[in-house]
């Protein structure tokens, strides 16, 4: 089956976007190599909450530009939790969902096949996920900045008895850490 991991990056502080909603604070920061691509290699299927798709068609302009979607994400598919109407970038393999993430879970995997499903984010979807026993792995980019508020990495208490480091890296300015998640 595959791995379900929420690998995004977040401020010292646990902090996923500022105060304002705003990504900006991440871009700032230089990155010596790239860990995306490599991860997203192997991703077979990824979904994200309405707050970060919006976040990305805006901040991006790919609705103007959906080449840009295809240049990051190709053909795997994606699914957007929303409870709300939102565009589809045009060409791209997306799916609007809303509700319990169980039965999108098992579409997801079954698109993704042995591959990595990927919870891009926000923290509250992820949370969902871990909810339900369905968050394998955290994979934190912690990026050298302190926001004072904001979208909070993961609005759950999850407990050292669930949660086990299984690496550790610096990549210039960011600490990479992962950490296995057991189940509730």
């Amino acid at each position: 089956m595959a791995k379900t991991t929420y690998f995004t990056a977040t401020s010292i502080d646990g902090r996923i976007a500022d105060p304002a909603g705003s990504l900006d604070w991440l871009f700032e920061v230089e990155q010596r190599e790239d860990r995306f691509a490599p991860f997203f290699a192997g991703v077979g299927a990824f979904a994200t909450g309405a707050t970060t798709y919006t976040w990305v068609l805006e901040h991006e302009k790919v609705l103007e530009r959906p080449d840009k979607w295809q240049g990051w994400y190709g053909s795997t598919p994606c699914w957007v939790f929303t409870h709300r109407d939102l565009p589809a970038v045009p060409g791209a393999d997306i799916t609007f969902v809303r509700g319990d993430v169980r039965p999108v879970h098992a579409a997801m995997a079954a698109a993704a096949g042995d591959r990595a499903i990927w919870l891009v984010g926000g923290g509250e979807l992820a949370g969902a996920f871990a909810d339900a026993g369905l968050l394998d792995e955290i994979v934190l980019g912690v990026a050298p900045v302190l926001l004072g508020g904001g979208a909070p990495l993961l609005p759950r208490r999850l407990t050292a008895s669930r949660l086990t480091l299984t690496a550790a890296e610096q990549s210039g300015q960011f600490a990479y850490l992962t950490y296995a998640v057991g189940r509730p």
